[in-house]
């Protein structure tokens, strides 16, 4: 197995963070295309794999972790450009502290318990005195 890095490390600032997301399976060189075209540092490094295919030993180059990107956010960037694409979308973890908005209002203090689906999570907040569990639509999410 070769290690191959076609995909380079494209940083857009030296100060920002670099995050893991999430993305559509076998979508790899579509979801970086459209990070590069947002104009986001990303990297997908790379693998040369033998594989067979019509009965015949070939060399193709595939994704070292299928599934992920690592991309350069500023610490308060916002995620919606990247869930807009539909290819990549922020992964939280249990606890995380998140911000629900829902028309007009913002509710801060919520925290990540479980995605439901792909397209929703189960969010963990305060509500008359006691923590309710509510389910909500994952464009509505920005991490904190």
């Amino acid at each position: 197995m070769n290690v191959s890095t076609a995909s380079t490390l494209v940083p857009t600032q030296q100060a920002s963070p670099w995050y893991l997301v999430h993305r559509k399976l076998r979508q790899d060189e579509r979801a970086e295309e459209s990070l590069l075209r947002q104009g986001y540092g990303r990297y997908r490094p790379q693998q040369n794999r033998e594989r067979i295919v019509r009965d015949r030993m070939k060399i193709v180059v595939e994704s070292f972790f299928p599934g992920y990107l690592f991309v350069q956010l500023a610490a308060d960037a916002n995620w919606a450009p990247l869930r807009t694409t539909t290819i990549a979308e922020p992964v939280f973890e249990v606890g995380d502290s998140v911000q629900y908005y829902c028309r007009r209002l913002c509710r801060t203090g919520c925290q990540f318990m479980a995605m439901e689906g792909e397209k929703r999570m189960i969010l963990l907040l305060e509500m008359l005195n006691r923590q309710q569990q509510i389910a909500v639509p994952l464009v509505s999410i920005v991490k904190n």
